[in-house]
């Protein structure tokens, strides 16, 4: 048997195409899933491209659906559980996932919502978590119309940070007032008082210029680098009071930060705006939508609309 899948393929147009993939077979401890929602993110273009993941081999982090078969060992939700996951190969119509790698979705949070969590939401959270967020703190999130940068406001919002977004344009920022963010801006313009926290997703010259308003003892979290330019320091930028720049990446079981993050999206204390959603069949258009920067919030495939 064989599943649709979106797999890499270097010759494609966007290096990726759909196509037809083994059914899976699940470990001892993993579920199957049979998957209804996919979430597009811009690190999965660049692993489409960059050689990490195979020519052949499936695409994806992100996926939303319902357990078809339970996990072997006795761990793990039941057949017929709607479930949200952070896994590689997301991008398939079934795909076996580790329960540590998943969560429940509570009722009144729908499949299209969730899926919209793992990559972004795990990343706005921890990478806060590891900045040493706090009431007193003052956060700016660079890139904050994206995925990531929306959660990461309205988490550091909730925590009672003043947080200030900055974006490429004004239409961008649209809606990060309501999200929580004290302050708007375009780019950096204006921005003179130090920062506490600096959530980037942007890289090159924004990361150098965020890197010099942040405060003694303050700490810059790089959780992307859309703009693919180079970050340049210059001489002795990197010479005074402590602070630190420190690489991020999702490490480990993310089972019980999805489990938080679904339970607030479904109680609404956490937005999730989709600002591209279509049948994956329309991959290279969601994919031109997010390079050009043309999605606010998440780019959401959907792979099969009956939920069960």
């Amino acid at each position: 048997m064989s599943v649709r899948a979106l797999v890499v393929d270097p010759s494609a147009p966007t290096a990726v195409r759909l196509s037809e993939v083994p059914d899976p077979t699940p470990g001892p401890g993993q579920v199957l899933v049979a998957v209804s929602h996919a979430s597009l993110n811009y690190g999965d273009l660049n692993d489409a491209r960059s050689g990490r993941v195979p020519e052949g081999a499936v695409l994806g982090s992100d996926a939303a659906g319902v357990v078809v078969q339970a996990a072997a060992d006795g761990s793990g939700p039941a057949v017929g559980t709607r479930v949200v996951a952070l896994t590689s190969g997301a991008f398939a119509e079934r795909v076996a996932i580790d329960v540590g790698a998943l969560a429940e979705v509570p009722k009144g949070l729908d499949l299209a919502r969730a899926v919209a969590l793992p990559v972004a939401g795990v990343a706005a959270l921890r990478s806060l978590r590891a900045a040493g967020l706090g009431p007193d703190k003052t956060v700016l999130v660079t890139g904050a119309s994206g995925g990531v940068g929306r959660f990461a406001v309205q988490l550091a919002a909730r925590a009672g940070a003043r947080v200030i977004a900055s974006v490429g344009s004004a239409a961008r920022g649209k809606g990060l007032t309501e999200a929580g963010a004290d302050d708007v801006l375009i780019g950096l313009d204006g921005l003179q008082r130090p920062v506490d926290v600096v959530i980037d997703s942007v890289g090159g010259p924004q990361l150098v210029a965020a890197w010099n308003l942040l405060s003694p003892g303050g700490n810059v979290q790089s959780v992307g680098w859309t703009s693919g330019e180079p970050a340049v320091f210059p001489p002795y930028a990197t010479v005074g009071p402590a602070k630190s720049l420190t690489s991020f990446v999702i490490e480990g079981e993310v089972g019980a930060d999805l489990a938080v993050l679904a339970e607030l999206a479904a109680e609404g204390a956490l937005t999730v705006e989709i600002g591209w959603q279509g049948s994956w069949d329309r991959f290279d258009e969601a994919s031109k939508a997010l390079r050009e920067r043309r999605v606010s919030g998440k780019a959401v495939l959907t792979v099969a609309s009956d939920e069960r």
